[in-house]
């Protein structure tokens, strides 16, 4: 199972506590079991950036700077803003990198993937090297170059008046090769924050800072998830980097928040709601806080409405919450 989701809404009862964790409704969910084309995705640029490895089942992804910008994305099929909430889940293998592969440009560069305005990610004045660029919620790997400030894992979100997020830069934090990270981005719109989770082979990675806005922020306006490889034209000639990486992206999916669905009925320790058919629940149980057990096997969401029953639920002192997972 991909990592969990840890946004919960509170719900008394007379014995007992219940958490339940939001539900997202994938907009997006891409296996690369089948050719991406057929379902939506787009490349802008360099078509030869971006390979399906039909045998592997996922995408192969080259990071080259020195060629224009280049974008292999999916619409959303909205706008987003601060005020919604969604996540952005993704597997990150990097098999080779290196910076300062353009010449007079020897500092470090990023590879990207997040989510894009795409009109102004395709007009032919967006530099990301350069220091205004608008509409960006992104994760970017920097490597570490000649000045030794150490390798970056950057998350950032850059507002339509190109104000950015504070925090989310977290250094020194290498990304090694022939390592699976597996990279999960929660926005969450009541706090204006945006968290990231990274397992290494499966073993956390980290941890990264969050990014937050602040009130000075305006807003961003976000239409679709995209890898992206930038170009390094624009950059400040004294401050110049490059990059040429290889990789693969698998099990790339972005999802838009839906409350859990209407709690019909909560009695002691079973719950009834409305769930959403891209989601496993799972009712667990705690007595301490400390730590948490199941309370009943796993249930594959319906579309309509669902039952989680604790059956041999303590007498007193139980505290549940709901579980939603990716499949």
């Amino acid at each position: 199972m991909k990592d969990q989701l840890n946004e919960k809404i509170g719900l008394s009862l007379a014995f007992a506590s219940l958490f339940v964790t939001s539900a997202l409704a994938f907009t997006i969910n891409e296996k690369f079991t089948n050719n991406p084309a057929a379902d939506g995705w787009q490349v802008f640029g360099d078509t030869n950036l971006f390979q399906w490895d039909s045998a592997h089942q996922n995408l192969a992804v080259t990071w080259d700077s020195s060629q224009t910008n280049s974008y292999f994305y999916h619409p959303l099929g909205a706008v987003f803003s601060k005020t919604n909430d969604f996540c952005i889940l993704f597997d990150l293998r990097l098999n080779d990198l290196a910076i300062g592969t353009t010449p007079d440009k020897p500092l470090t560069f990023e590879l990207a993937i997040g989510l894009i305005n795409t009109a102004e990610a395709t007009s032919g004045n967006f530099f990301r090297g350069y220091a205004y660029f608008p509409d960006l919620v992104e994760f970017d790997y920097f490597p570490n170059d000649i000045n030794d400030y150490g390798a970056t894992v950057s998350t950032l979100m850059i507002s339509s008046q190109t104000n950015y997020s504070g925090g989310g830069f977290t250094q020194p934090l290498e990304m090694t090769t022939n390592t699976l990270y597996r990279v999960t981005l929660v926005y969450t719109a009541t706090n204006h924050t945006l968290h990231t989770l990274i397992t290494a082979d499966g073993a956390p990675f980290g941890p990264v800072e969050d990014s937050y806005l602040d009130s000075k922020f305006d807003d961003f306006r976000v239409d679709a998830i995209s890898i992206n490889s930038y170009s390094d034209n624009g950059q400040d000639p004294d401050y110049s980097g490059s990059i040429l990486a290889h990789g693969t992206v698998d099990n790339l999916a972005f999802a838009s928040a839906l409350p859990l669905g209407t709690v019909q009925t909560v009695v002691a320790a079973s719950v009834q709601f409305g769930s959403d058919t891209n989601w496993l629940y799972t009712l667990e149980r705690t007595t301490n806080f400390q730590s948490w057990t199941n309370a009943m096997p796993t249930l594959l969401g319906t579309g309509g409405t669902l039952i989680l029953s604790d059956t041999n639920a303590p007498a007193n002192n139980a505290f549940y919450r709901v579980r939603a997972d990716l499949p």
